[in-house]
């Protein structure tokens, strides 16, 4: 995966480093925490500008989240009810819950958006809920690009300064984003095991 992504930024430049996390976005295994220190490494060696690197990279992520955002959007969270109401034990809520939820949501949506783009796993998946919940499109856009430029600055500044070290990014990034997987897993887990229908 690493030698496709370097061999990708060296042909294409920023446009490469801008679809690679497109796709990152859309396909989560395609991990930003080697394209953005790849893109980093390639700046720090004089053949991109770190600047554009962080710019065309957060471009290419923001697009892929404004993706996710509008399909769930147009699937709309009524069209789900019929879903919830059969499979709630399998999808860990009943339809109260989504309606507290959506409430929850309302009131700390910009924040929830904005936190969770900075968070591995959780960073793809953030646009589900802000699109099935009707988030304005602004406010979404807003808190998408702010914690996504922040997300894929640290890792492009991380490969900048580290250079061909740029792998020991994954000494601290990789048991986090494991830690956080495990633990998104085991609630599930939870979830299951306690449902109990309120409806």
């Amino acid at each position: 995966m690493g030698d496709w992504v370097i061999r990708m930024i060296e042909q294409s430049g920023y446009l490469g480093v801008g679809f690679l996390m497109f796709l990152e976005t859309i396909f989560p295994p395609i991990p930003s925490e080697v394209i953005m220190p790849v893109a980093g490494v390639a700046a720090a060696k004089g053949q991109l500008s770190l600047g554009w690197v962080i710019a065309s990279g957060t471009a290419g992520a923001m697009l892929g989240n404004i993706v996710w955002y509008l399909a769930a959007r147009a699937l709309g969270i009524i069209r789900l009810k019929p879903l919830i109401d059969r499979y709630g034990r399998w999808l860990t809520m009943d339809w109260e819950e989504v309606q507290r939820a959506e409430r929850w949501f309302r009131q700390n949506g910009t924040f929830f958006v904005f936190l969770g783009r900075m968070l591995p796993t959780v960073r793809s998946l953030v646009s589900v809920p802000a699109g099935l919940l009707k988030m304005r499109f602004k406010t979404f856009f807003v808190a998408s690009t702010i914690g996504t430029a922040g997300w894929t600055s640290a890792l492009a500044y991380a490969g900048f300064k580290l250079r061909e070290q740029f792998s020991e990014v994954d000494t601290w990034l990789g048991p986090v984003s494991n830690a956080i997987l495990v633990t998104l897993v085991l609630g599930y887990v939870w979830r299951v095991i306690r449902y109990r229908a309120t409806n």
